[in-house]
């Protein structure tokens, strides 16, 4: 729980700020030990958006997570204490107060005895990776809590930059569609209704493009509304079964591995990531079936999680995890399962994985640009035939009577 305070330092100023507890009383225990006489204490309501929310921590984004990790590393390789090194990065987040409580909470566990990965834990102010925290656990207790902090923000940046570079590739051609179907929707509901009354009034047949031009303008014009709120409707009810449904989404996920080209993309983006944090995790000292779990959790598609957690079982009970794959009947790049055989073989499974997602992140990036080339002019060519064709509709029939 949160309680805000006010209250005066030991230097005599002022002070209002918050502080967690799970308890009223181990507040006021808190604020005794840092030496902060309060003159107001209590707990910290919650909005009106917080309470139909299922959670209330704030998710930290990668990029930010990557920082504070670097910036940790930093002072902990420094020869900094890790409370000194977070009462310093408390100061750069002045401004965000989720992120400046965050810190203060940690330090104050800290503070208490307890260890880093136990003082992360315990907070309940941000939402932090699975993954992360159980590199931490074991890379605290290995003596190398400063390489897996740095490891951790140059994987968590690697995350963000894919990111970035997916949905800037993106941005364009979904900005050309959304312009080209609407072009097309205003032309058909408000342009064609207006020709059509032209036609109206001659004693021709009309040939058969400008009948079926004319007739979809006409469905156009007379359920625009209809159409637009069903396709809003469509999507919100598609998001909300997705995001609640987990056979919907094994679904959606399955069918998405089985498109030609983006299929193959989506697989080996979800690989490369498993590979990058195994690789990570292996190196932290983390257990090899732990590793494969928390590995698996950071995977977006079920099918894929589905496969790895399904391996780890086995590899459990004895069997090799390339074994384990390859017997599945959920079938991934054979490649990988090769690899990671003789990474198993060669004892060098940490150096296989990192080599493995470094060359499905690069085949990735190749292959959707090439998509993206191929996409541009393809949208243009749609666009314009599309617009050529309706405009071609209308004009046929006056041709015909110029010709008449």
């Amino acid at each position: 729980m949160i309680y805000r305070f006010v209250g005066i330092q030991e230097s005599g100023k002022k002070i209002r700020d918050k502080i967690e507890a799970s308890s009223f009383e181990e507040a006021k225990s808190k604020l005794r030990a840092k030496k902060i006489i309060y003159e107001t204490l209590s707990q910290e309501s919650k909005t009106i958006f917080e309470n139909f929310s299922f959670s209330t921590k704030y998710k930290i984004p990668s990029k930010e997570l990557s920082l504070l990790s670097r910036e940790l590393s930093m002072y902990i390789r420094s020869g900094i204490s890790i409370v000194a090194a977070l009462k310093i990065i408390q100061t750069h987040y002045s401004q965000n107060k989720k992120m400046k409580l965050f810190l203060a909470t940690l330090s104050t566990h800290l503070d208490e005895g307890k260890d880093f990965y136990t003082a992360l834990e315990t907070q309940s102010i941000v939402l932090l990776p699975q993954f992360y925290k159980e590199s931490i656990k074991v890379s605290q207790n290995g003596g190398i809590l400063d390489e897996v902090l740095l490891e951790l923000s140059r994987f968590l940046k690697e995350q963000e930059r894919i990111h970035k570079e997916i949905k800037g590739a993106f941005a364009y051609p979904s900005f050309m569609i959304v312009v080209s179907l609407l072009m097309i929707s205003f032309m058909l509901a408000f342009v064609v209704p207006q020709i059509t009354g032209i036609f109206e009034s001659m004693n021709q047949e009309l040939p058969t493009p400008t009948k079926f031009v004319i007739a979809l303008g006409d469905f156009f014009n007379n359920h625009f509304t209809t159409i637009l709120f069903a396709l809003v409707a469509l999507s919100a009810i598609f998001m909300l079964l997705r995001a609640k449904n987990e056979r919907f989404a094994y679904f959606i996920d399955a069918v998405i591995l089985k498109l030609p080209l983006f299929g193959e993309i989506a697989q080996k983006s979800e690989l490369a990531r498993f590979a990058y944090i195994g690789s990570l995790l292996v190196r932290s000292g983390v257990p090899f079936v732990q590793t494969i779990n928390l590995s698996a959790n950071i995977l977006n598609n079920l099918v894929l999680k589905k496969l790895f957690m399904q391996a780890s079982k086995m590899v459990v009970e004895g069997k090799e995890l390339s074994s384990a794959l390859n017997a599945s009947s959920i079938k991934i790049d054979y490649a990988f399962i090769q690899s990671i055989a003789v990474g198993e073989e060669t004892s060098q499974l940490q150096n296989v994985l990192t080599n493995v997602s470094e060359l499905y992140f690069e085949e990735n990036r190749d292959k959707i640009s090439t998509l993206l080339t191929l996409l541009e002019p393809s949208l243009m060519l749609f666009v314009g035939g599309t617009i050529g064709f309706i405009v071609a509709a209308m004009l046929l029939p006056i041709f015909s009577m110029s010709i008449g």
